[in-house]
């Protein structure tokens, strides 16, 4: 390789390096407002459901099991499901509050 080409590749083109930052900070742009930022809202959305519940509520688990809420704790939940049979969920399993749909 010669020398006066090495000089031109090490040198490259000017304010070539400010140009891959602002592109990779593009990147971080779109990634954050197309995937990051729409799953934090969705997270909120969900947490603020589960903290919503209440006894007596009619809901669904994520295991299509529909039950009424007979007690909750904090991790948990009885689930009233049929005839007086009761079941232990987490409470994060519940997916969707039936009680206005049930009516």
């Amino acid at each position: 390789m010669s020398k006066t080409l090495f000089i031109a590749l090490a040198a490259g083109q000017p304010n070539g390096g400010m140009w891959n930052i602002i592109f990779l900070g593009g990147i971080f742009v779109v990634f954050y407002f197309f995937f990051i930022r729409p799953q934090m809202k969705k997270q909120k959305a969900i947490a603020k459901f589960r903290d919503a519940l209440k006894k007596g509520d009619k809901v669904i688990t994520n295991g299509g099991i529909y039950g009424k809420i007979a007690e909750m704790k904090d991790t948990t939940i009885i689930l009233e499901v049929e005839d007086g049979t009761k079941m232990k969920v987490a409470k994060s399993a519940i997916i969707q509050d039936m009680t206005d749909l049930a009516k």
